[in-house]
């Protein structure tokens, strides 16, 4: 989808806007919540963009902040038009990580590291279907096809010959060594990643256990930039049942230095490649495990 009707930047971009019209007025979120008879919960959504905006949200703020340029108005108002379009991910129904697709479908570069599964912009069809599978035991089967349509629809990003993802992945020696769906499954999975890891725009680095305790210890985490300067970068966590985006200029710093120390603790480009045809090595080499009571002949 073309990053200029993107509904998910739209609303961010608009809600940054009306954010900074409000705060030129010298008030806060609470007293325009008093002007308008509503929340201040709603306030706060519509500026971090969580939350669809209508022209008419967009002509009341407008009215309390008194802007008297009817082009700033009628911009903003186009802008909240256009944040009510539907990205392709609509077509998909009801996705849980919604506003992270609308995000990085907008993004000029990601930054990942992923201490469990193999990052999901590099994962093979056959992979993601495994991962989702066990990750969602009580999800009916037309479901986890869904999702894994949606994976593997994502990945355009890095396949866009004119405009392509900038991806950097850390991934924890944990997520490649995992056996997820088999270990012929594992194999087919390392090549491909391999394979990924020599586009010019994809960089991949693994983080072996002998490096011991480090700054992503504490899980998962993706920094998302973009191509244009007036959108801040993001930092996404993921959760069980709700996601983190982290947008303050503080936050964002903490993680990009984290992320600094990872890429330094992480094995070379090339290293990483050797470390993971071992690791495929030792999967296709490797004999199944006994199951608890069988007794091999």
């Amino acid at each position: 989808m073309a990053s200029n009707v993107n509904p998910t930047v739209r609303r961010r971009r608009l809600g940054m806007e009306l954010r900074r019209l409000r705060e030129q007025k010298g008030m806060t979120a609470e007293e325009v919540a008093e002007r308008l008879l509503v929340s201040q919960s709603k306030i706060s959504r519509l500026e971090n963009g969580r939350r669809s905006i209508s022209q008419r949200d967009v002509r009341d703020l407008c009215g309390v902040y008194e802007v008297e340029d009817r082009r700033i108005v009628d911009s903003l108002m186009q802008m909240a038009k256009d944040s009510r379009q539907q990205g392709w991910w609509h077509a998909f129904g009801d996705i849980p990580y919604s506003v992270y697709i609308g995000l990085e479908t907008d993004a000029a570069s990601l930054r990942v590291y992923e201490p469990q599964v193999v990052p999901g912009l590099l994962q093979t069809r056959s992979y993601a279907q495994a991962v989702i599978t066990g990750a969602l035991p009580e999800v009916p089967a037309s479901e986890i096809e869904k999702r894994v349509n949606v994976r593997t629809r994502r990945q355009d990003r890095i396949n866009d010959a004119e405009k392509p993802l900038r991806l950097w992945a850390v991934i924890d020696e944990g997520a490649l060594r995992r056996v997820v769906g088999s270990r012929e499954l594992m194999v087919a999975q390392l090549e491909a990643l391999i394979e990924q890891s020599h586009l010019p725009h994809v960089t991949v680095q693994v983080l072996p256990f002998e490096m011991g305790a480090h700054t992503g210890i504490s899980g998962h985490y993706a920094i998302l930039e973009f191509p244009d300067a007036t959108d801040s970068s993001v930092v996404y966590i993921e959760g069980v049942t709700s996601d983190l985006y982290l947008e303050k200029p503080n936050d964002v710093q903490r993680y990009t230095v984290m992320y600094e120390h990872l890429r330094a603790q992480a094995l070379g480009v090339e290293q990483s490649r050797r470390f993971m045809a071992r690791i495929a090595k030792d999967h296709a080499e490797s004999e199944p495990p006994a199951l608890p009571g069988f007794v091999r002949d």
